[in-house]
């Protein structure tokens, strides 16, 4: 599961992407959604090294 994890903000920015080309915005209107999406992976990702290193010295 983590070696896919990189795929969480890829699909995600992929849906943002097909979202705004639905309903007709420019990728530049959307660029906040796209700092979201980053911030969100980000916060994922720091999460799940945290627990990494909170297991391993165990």
């Amino acid at each position: 599961m983590l070696k896919m994890l990189f795929l969480l903000p890829l699909g995600l920015c992929f849906l943002w992407t097909a979202y705004l080309k639905m309903k007709g915005f420019t990728l530049g209107q959307g660029k906040q959604g796209y700092i979201y999406i980053l911030i969100f992976s980000s916060v994922i990702a720091a999460f799940y090294a945290v627990i990494l290193w909170l297991t391993k010295i165990q």
